[in-house]
């Protein structure tokens, strides 16, 4: 039996199924009546940014193509393009999710886990007038597409942890939620802190820590908690694609990413989708990945990076190697 597992990560695939492709790409700005707010965003679209958010779905089926043989997949969230900015609860936006799922179930199957991305839930768009988090976005994931939002997968001496990083960093988004929402949020956040707590309670000296967190602006609140902090050397890396590359924490100690203190939409926007493969030593699977020389590519408007990393079985935590390959893109 071989020593590696095969770990694939892939994030920010925003699909666009029939009803959000029907909506058009000025979907964010059509409606704006402000002339000055349109043209910037459509500067933006056209010279920051993907200049065609809706249009993007080739890029998954290709890295689906290109994909190797991988023990275990983590999706690390937002799977449509939230073209009405409040989540799944929108149907377009529930289509187009549970379309991309679908394609990344029937390849993966039950290896397959994803997390909470922030636009699963809503974002208030852009330009400030329209959407936001809404409790029938979570729920709805929840109960028609299967999220949870939290998991862990113990391999070998790796335990993979994924948390929703809107829930960790609420307090970042009382702009997004709605008045009369607002107590269940804290609530669901209570809870899910508590389950963080326990995770962390139960490590033993020898395990390390593979967090997967959508939105790395959670990192600090996450260290704010006594019992994450107590346990913070065992964290060998934090996967987040949210911001403007992909962010790696190593631990001994952990380096925290550098977040915007921040919940508007403006401010902590970035983002890049980095589909990928990591293999981790020292547990049993059935795949293994050789070392390779490390190489990988990030941009603003788009990615084209999928890597295989491979960390140490025993002994001090850290990264050996890496393989690139693969494509995806950011929308949003």
């Amino acid at each position: 039996m071989a020593d590696t597992c095969t770990l694939g990560i892939l994030s920010d695939i925003h699909y666009a199924g029939p009803a959000e492709q029907a909506r058009g790409g000025d979907y964010e700005y059509r409606e704006l009546r402000n002339p000055l707010k349109r043209h910037l965003i459509r500067l933006h679209r056209r010279y920051v940014w993907l200049r065609e958010p809706l249009q993007q779905n080739h890029l998954l089926d290709r890295f689906l193509d290109q994909a190797g043989p991988m023990d275990y997949v983590v999706a690390n969230g937002d799977f449509s393009c939230d073209s009405l900015f409040v989540g799944l609860s929108d149907d377009a936006a529930f289509q187009s999710a549970a379309e991309c799922l679908g394609k990344l179930r029937a390849r993966f199957g039950p290896r397959l886990t994803i997390t909470f991305g922030d636009h699963e839930l809503g974002k208030i768009n852009l330009a400030g007038n329209r959407g936001g988090m809404r409790l029938a976005s979570f729920h709805r994931a929840i109960g028609e597409l299967g999220f949870r939002p939290f998991w862990r997968l113990d391999l070998g001496r790796y335990r993979l942890m994924g948390v929703t990083s809107t829930l960790v960093a609420l307090p970042l988004f009382h702009t997004d939620m709605l008045p009369e929402e607002r107590p269940e949020w804290e609530r669901l956040r209570a809870r899910h802190l508590e389950e963080i707590r326990e995770a962390f309670v139960g490590l033993e000296p020898d395990q390390r820590v593979l967090l997967f967190c959508h939105d790395p602006t959670a990192l600090p609140f996450l260290l704010s908690e006594p019992t994450v902090r107590a346990k913070v050397s065992l964290i060998e890396h934090t996967p987040s694609w949210v911001i403007s590359t992909p962010t790696w924490s190593s631990a001994s100690p952990v380096s925290w990413p550098a977040c915007l203190p921040s919940g508007s939409s403006a401010t902590r926007r970035g983002g890049c989708p980095t589909p990928s493969t990591r293999a981790v030593t020292g547990v049993p699977s059935a795949s293994a990945s050789a070392p390779r020389s490390p190489a990988s590519s990030c941009s603003r408007t788009a990615a084209s990076t999928a890597s295989s990393w491979t960390w140490r079985a025993s002994g001090p935590p850290g990264l050996i190697s890496s393989e690139s390959s693969g494509a995806s893109a950011r929308s949003g």
